[in-house]
């Protein structure tokens, strides 16, 4: 007989060790349909909602998607729990938050349009005189569509200084991509909790409750939120099963729920409106739950990066680490990419980023390290911005470095992560981004002023070249 074994060694074998830094567990895999129970025998046998579940518990399901949706994208969970969402007092309208935006359409006097590339120093953390919990430092920055659309995202920041106490947070406009830069986030969820460091993501989505806690004091990230779809792995094409982001990197919370019968409060965002749900038990009450709709967090320095090893760019889908679809066939609503450390080697290539005007809009930010693909002191806690079709690219001085320097293999992006947001969409800029935020400056267009003309230096060997060919010569402007 093989030796048996126990659950607690089961369970270890199973998931991730707690750390110093990260005293939780978790479940590995991306997409999983996980089950995971705090007390032995909760889940039901061979059903999600029995006549009556183990100690007398709630069944409670959700769902983030149609409930006719293919097998592959149909999003739910079973929860089982103390005291089911229902049993709230009812709701009441809160003052809008006047640093946050939903609606990103331009007839909305409140955003902006810039055809030039932005820039904003890094975002002051609120003082220490001020108490601003997570909830209450949120800030938009820019986006596209509108919640009610089910289409469309937001940029924000947090700058936070106060953990939450008996106070939760749901939002019902999207899924949030929430990205520390200053200080880790002690995040509760109905289905556990997540330690998220600045180096990792957290994607809480679209329904869930959860609270965030300021472990190492004050905190400021990044977070982009999509409205009505939800994140998946980019396909990898040839690469075929494995690389960027391997799917077993990314952890979930296992079960664990607290027992607590005293005054709590519900922050609900719906397209941008805030409303207060007051209840007398906390929401962190599930017992188990099974399901794939789920919270999850992702070690950025796991990315599995790949690049030409040989000649020229790859273009920057390379470093996408998530991607949302939009309603259009092959054109994605968003994708998330980062900036890391890896090997460039390509031979006989311009290696910093070329000159280019793409389709798509770009977000930048910056966790830590150094990041030389922008200008204008781009530093952590920072971001720069361009809209699509903006033209970009390195200085003069960087051109012509690049252009003499002896090709070795090197090192680059070492000790940094620069994340960015990428759309296909075209998005406005938030008054709170641009007027109200201090840190706006807009990239120097000074900076390739020494862009010059190096061709015409060239004019007689043009000439000689045409004439051995029997082409007309070029002629000389004079003006």
């Amino acid at each position: 007989m093989p030796p048996s074994v126990s659950g607690a060694s089961a369970q270890a074998a199973l998931s991730s060790q707690p750390t110093e830094k990260d005293p939780y567990i978790y479940q590995f895999g991306f997409g999983n349909r996980f089950a995971s129970e705090a007390l032995p025998g909760v889940i039901p046998y061979a059903q999600n909602s029995p006549q009556r579940v183990k100690y007398d518990l709630y069944a409670e399901g959700i769902t983030g998607a149609s409930f006719v949706a293919p097998r592959a994208e149909n999003l739910s969970a079973w929860l089982y729990r103390i005291r089911p969402s229902v049993a709230h007092k009812g709701f009441t309208r809160l003052p809008d938050n006047p640093d946050m935006e939903s609606c990103f359409l331009p007839l909305n006097p409140k955003v902006h349009v810039s055809p030039t590339q932005l820039a904003w120093h890094p975002f002051d953390l609120p003082p220490g005189s001020e108490k601003v919990d997570w909830t209450q430092g949120l800030k938009t920055i820019a986006g596209n569509g509108d919640p009610s659309l089910h289409e469309g995202l937001a940029i924000h920041m947090y700058l936070a200084n106060t953990s939450m106490d008996k106070k939760a947070f749901c939002n019902n406009d999207g899924d949030m991509l929430i990205l520390p830069q200053q200080g880790r986030l002690d995040v509760q969820t109905e289905y556990g909790k997540l330690m998220v460091r600045p180096g990792e993501l957290c994607v809480i989505q679209r329904g869930m409750k959860f609270k965030v806690l300021l472990p190492d004091g004050p905190s400021r990230g990044y977070i982009q939120e999509i409205f009505g779809q939800h994140y998946v792995l980019p396909e990898l094409g040839p690469l075929g099963g494995y690389g960027l982001a391997n799917a077993r990197d990314f952890e979930s919370p296992v079960a664990s729920f607290d027992i607590d019968q005293s005054p709590w409060e519900i922050i609900h965002r719906v397209t941008g409106q805030l409303h207060s749900c007051a209840q007398d038990h906390t929401p962190f009450d599930v017992v188990a739950w099974t399901g794939n709709y789920v919270p999850y967090k992702y070690a950025l320095e796991k990315f599995v990066n790949v690049g030409s090893i040989s000649k020229d760019h790859i273009d920057p889908s390379i470093f996408c680490v998530l991607t949302a679809k939009s309603k259009q066939d092959s054109v994605p609503l968003c994708d998330f990419l980062i900036f890391s450390p890896r090997w460039d080697v390509a031979s006989g290539t311009f290696r910093p980023p070329y000159y280019h005007r793409n389709s798509s809009t770009e977000f930048m930010g910056l966790l830590y390290g150094n990041y030389d693909g922008r200008s204008d002191g781009f530093q952590p806690g920072g971001a720069s911005y361009e809209t699509g079709f903006c033209p970009h690219g390195v200085s003069y001085d960087e051109w012509r470095k690049a252009t003499e320097v002896d090709l070795q293999p090197q090192r680059v992006s070492e000790g940094t992560i620069a994340i960015m947001f990428e759309s296909s969409m075209v998005l406005t800029i938030t008054d709170w981004a641009k007027n109200r935020s201090g840190k706006l400056h807009e990239h120097e267009p000074g900076m390739w002023d020494g862009l010059r003309d190096h061709f015409s230096e060239h004019i007689d060997d043009i000439n000689a070249d045409l004439k051995a060919k029997g082409l007309p010569l070029l002629g000389i402007s004079q003006k």
